[in-house]
Order: C-alpha cells, then structure tokens, then sequence
C-alpha cells in the first residue's frame, strides 16, 4: 500500500500493515474517534469476502464507494477448514443496508421499527451463521438494554464456535473476560486489559461523579 495514502498515515494501519495483527477468537478494539478502528475491521470484514456496507457474505450492494482500500493489501490466515461465511454490521452504513434487503424483498420489519430495533432483529435473525462477526461500533443504535442483549448474542457465537471481531465506544460491549483488547490511538495498536482503558476509566470517573466534568461545560 502507497504509504502516502491518507489511510496508512494512520498510525494503526501503518502498525498492520508492518506487522500484522493477532486476533483471537474475540477480538475488540477501541479508541477515540478518527484512531482507525473502522478503517480497520473494514478493511478485515472485505479481506474475508464481506460487504464493506455491511450484511452476510451475499449482500453486495454498495451505495458509495468510501473504502480506503486497506482490504487488497491484507492477507488473512484461517485455520484448515475454517468457516467462510460472515456477517458484518456496521452502524453507519445499515440504514442503506436495510433499504437494500427491502428492495430485494427480504422478509423482516425493518422499515417499520427503530434503529435498534432493526439491529437487534438483524442479529438475531442470523444468529445460525456460524463463521466471522464483524461489528462496527454497534452501540450507536442500542440502549443500555439492546447492548447487553448484543452482548448475550456474542457470548452465544463464541460458545457455537464463531469468531468476533468488534469495534467500539461501549464498555458494556468490551467487557466480557474472553475478549482480547487493542486500543488504537496515536502509538498505533497496543493489547490492553479492559480496567485498564483510557475508556473504562473515564466512564468510572463519570459516573462516579458528573458533577466533576458538568463544571466544565458552563
């Protein structure tokens, strides 16, 4: 990859692309917004044959071509006899994504409920697939609630033998102990235990005392 591209002056991609990255059979990266975390698991959800807008191995709509093109340039190693099939929900780009399942007919009531509601349906919907999950930011649309029920809807694919590749803002969705975390920023990509996040620590500060952040504001 040209590394004056705007995507490898990223300091997680010009990580990745210099030395790889080990993912494990959950695997969770988070980081402030603009630190790569999308470029990241787009470009691994379409290096595994997955629509970079989101959807199972079959969807292949595109409505914009945003891609960084990170996605040519990567190499994944599966195990001998690894599953092929995939899902990738993505946050951004799923309300297109469910305008295309409607123009095709697919069955589900997505033009008719919340945007939650839509991704908790998407999900359960496909919870047989066995193989890849690729989440991207998944929180945006869910409650507190709807995060713990993702969250249970993960814990199930990895008992069933999925892998999980996440990339968020919640601490609800990083917390369970299986997971391996990187957080990305401006060194790149570092392991991290989860009491151990810039996020996790900043969310206990907060909720500890509001009143310590709310006095900047005014």
């Amino acid at each position: 990859m040209d590394r004056s591209d705007w995507a490898a002056r990223i300091p997680a991609v010009r990580q990745l692309l210099d030395e790889g990255l080990e993912l494990g059979q959950m695997t969770v990266l988070v980081g402030e917004n603009g630190a790569g975390k999308s470029t990241l698991v787009e470009a691994i959800a379409a290096a595994f044959g997955l629509n970079a807008e989101g959807g199972t191995n079959h969807s292949m709509h595109q409505t914009q071509a945003t891609e960084s093109g990170l996605s040519s340039h990567l190499q994944l190693e599966r195990g001998a006899g690894a599953s092929k099939a995939g899902v990738f929900l993505r946050a951004e780009t799923m309300h297109g994504h469910f305008a295309y399942l409607g123009s095709i007919g697919s069955h589900g009531k997505h033009n008719f409920q919340s945007h939650g509601e839509s991704f908790i349906e998407f999900f359960t919907e496909r919870s047989s697939v066995n193989g890849l999950w690729v989440f991207d930011e998944a929180e945006s649309a869910l409650s507190f609630n709807g995060c713990l029920m993702l969250l249970s809807h993960i814990a199930d694919l990895l008992r069933a033998g999925s892998q999980v590749i996440l990339s968020t803002h919640s601490p609800i969705l990083a917390s369970l102990p299986e997971a391996k975390i990187y957080e990305i920023g401006e060194w790149g990509i570092r392991e991290s235990g989860y009491d151990d996040l810039d996020m996790v620590r900043n969310w206990r500060l907060f909720l500890d005392a509001p009143g310590r952040y709310l006095r900047h504001l005014t």
